[in-house]
């Protein structure tokens, strides 16, 4: 049995524990707190201007008026942009979203049915680099990730890369891995298809949660699970380009684009400092609860020797009397 010293040190050293995961969970708790107030101020723009994206991919006749909204005849070679925390102790926040990738390039295979297509992983945050370590994926970039996104400019690089590399045809599909913010308790990896731009993918929104309220937004386009949400008829669109719709779509597309990634990385940064204040919040009151155990095993203890002492000083006594 551990000594009494033994178990009060082991008290001191789990309180100062309890101490840090408190101060880390209120930490978690304001940055939550600002980014939740960002991720709800894009999600409306960023869900209409990926509603435009789509309604120009339609359009566009299969993607005649730009080469980023044609689809390529085969696949040969994947990116992915993975979004994920600098940080640990966040509970499974980014094992959970690497998984979530993982399971994605298993279910696309090359023209033999049984090879998956080489994937290369763009990573934005320093727990990315899991992708190597356990599935040993090529790195082909490394972005680095603020704790909380300021503004679209963050973004650039990654896009230009993205659309660089894609219409240079070094990659014939990009996707995007991030979590999706439901609420401080519950957030959803997710993995989006962003180049070329597909119609009816499950995951081709950001941040929709609870009744659809986008606008202009086909029918065609909602999973039966969301189409209770929307009553609206089917619309059909006739876009008129100036000076010409080559020149448009160059400006066009690629903001949207930068859109996209900007609020997946408001939506990961939320989510993270939730999935981080939840692992704290537990953290803390697990330490409380083994503190209460010790200290209860302290006190069965010093009770259980100071008993002892009691009966060998009776012991003592009634020799001495005899």
């Amino acid at each position: 049995m551990a000594s009494g010293k033994d178990i009060q040190r082991r008290i001191k050293s789990i309180g100062n524990t309890k101490k840090i995961t408190k101060a880390m969970e209120m930490v978690a708790a304001a940055k939550m707190r600002k980014a939740i107030e960002s991720v709800l101020k894009t999600r409306t723009y960023a869900n209409l201007s990926w509603a435009t994206v789509i309604n120009l991919s339609q359009a566009s006749k299969n993607g005649d008026l730009h080469p980023l909204l044609k689809k390529r005849d085969k696949t040969e070679k994947v990116a992915i942009i993975l979004i994920t925390s600098n940080r640990g102790l966040c509970g499974s926040y980014n094992s959970a979203l690497i998984n979530k990738a993982e399971e994605s390039i298993k279910t696309h295979f090359l023209e033999d049915g049984k090879t998956t297509i080489p994937t290369d992983y763009l990573l934005i945050g320093k727990k990315g680099e899991a992708v190597y370590r356990f599935f040993k994926h090529d790195i082909a970039a490394e972005f680095p990730k603020e704790d909380l996104v300021q503004s679209v400019k963050e973004v650039i690089p990654i896009a230009k890369m993205m659309i660089s590399d894609y219409l240079s045809k070094k990659y014939d599909k990009v996707l995007v891995a991030y979590t999706d913010f439901v609420s401080a308790s519950k957030q959803i990896p997710r993995v989006k298809q962003l180049l070329p731009i597909v119609i009816g993918s499950s995951d081709e929104y950001l941040g929709i949660i609870g009744q659809d309220t986008r606008l202009g937004i086909h029918k065609d386009f909602i999973s039966k699970k969301e189409d209770k949400y929307l009553k609206t008829e089917k619309y059909t669109y006739e876009y008129t380009f100036e000076p010409s719709p080559r020149e448009v779509l160059d400006e066009m597309i690629p903001r949207l684009l930068e859109i996209q990634l900007f609020q997946a990385m408001l939506e990961s940064n939320a989510s993270e400092h939730s999935a981080r204040m939840s692992a704290m919040h537990q953290a803390t009151d697990a330490a409380g609860d083994l503190v209460n155990e010790l200290t209860l095993f302290y006190n069965k203890a010093r009770q259980a020797s100071i008993t002892a002492e009691l009966a060998e000083i009776s012991a003592g006594a009634n020799a001495l009397a005899e």
